[in-house]
């Protein structure tokens, strides 16, 4: 599968409630994160217990209680994921990815005004910072995120850690017109080293499948990783393929949540 950055518009688109510790305003690279990067991740499951029994065995990931049944998944040390109870069982099973931006009512306003839907409003998250959910022109879900006292990701593009975000599409010319619009500097801008792309929908998944965004994972060995998906109760959804960015697999967990493990 080719994967493809959004193309520049010619000329003429929560982490965590709460937690016992924080691991401060900085990001993994010791600046707060620019507008339009991915900046943390959470997954909302019936059963969060059980997701850090999967995750735990999975990632080597460390769990932190957060409000109430939340967790923060830690990864030696650092925060690097969030998982949440659903409150309605109706609610997808499903991993976000969360975009940081400076400005979460300024930017949902360039959203709804670029064809895109605001699915929840700006919301403070104690001091930790405001969150916000959104959809893009054909119905796929990101997070947006106004940092306060957490910037995101402790650790991320290692092992067990955050790695990338791709965008399944129906129309990549849309999106590639809608996420530009909203993260140029990002994707464009001087020395940016963008952390998502997009693809068409039908060169991995079933053209019924909704546009969608796929959170992905560092592992450092694919064969062991899938062995270990498969013993803790996950399945294959997609097997291995190349990209341009890594070697991936698709798969799920316990509990039906998609995500993917990327081999560099």
């Amino acid at each position: 599968m080719a994967e493809n950055h959004p193309s520049p518009p010619s000329r003429g688109n929560g982490p965590p409630q709460g937690a016992g510790t924080s691991p401060g305003r900085e990001g993994p690279d010791g600046a707060a994160f620019p507008e339009g990067v991915p900046c943390w991740v959470d997954v909302q499951l019936s059963d969060v217990e059980a997701g850090e029994r999967f995750y735990g065995g999975l990632f080597g990931w460390d769990f932190e209680t957060a409000y109430g049944s939340s967790a923060w998944a830690l990864l030696g040390g650092a925060p690097v994921a969030a998982l949440a109870p659903k409150r309605d069982g109706r609610m997808p099973t499903v991993w976000t990815v969360y975009f940081a931006t400076p400005d979460a009512l300024t930017l949902t306003g360039r959203i709804r005004a670029a064809g895109g839907q605001v699915v929840v409003p700006p919301t403070p998250v104690d001091t930790l910072g405001t969150v916000a959910l959104a959809a893009d022109p054909e119905g796929a879900v990101f997070g947006l995120w106004q940092a306060g006292a957490l910037a995101g990701f402790g650790k991320r593009h290692e092992p067990g850690s955050f790695t990338w975000a791709e965008l399944y599409a129906r129309d990549t010319t849309a999106a590639n017109a809608f996420y530009t619009g909203l993260f140029h500097d990002a994707l464009f801008g001087p020395g940016a080293v963008p952390d998502f792309g997009r693809a068409p929908i039908l060169s991995v998944f079933p053209a019924e499948m909704p546009s969608h965004f796929l959170v992905h994972f560092g592992i450092a060995d694919g064969e062991a990783a899938l062995g270990a998906v498969a013993r803790l109760g996950g399945r294959v959804q997609v097997p291995p393929f190349d990209t341009s960015y890594g070697r991936v697999a698709v798969v799920t967990d316990d509990q039906g949540a998609s995500f993917a493990l990327l081999q560099r």
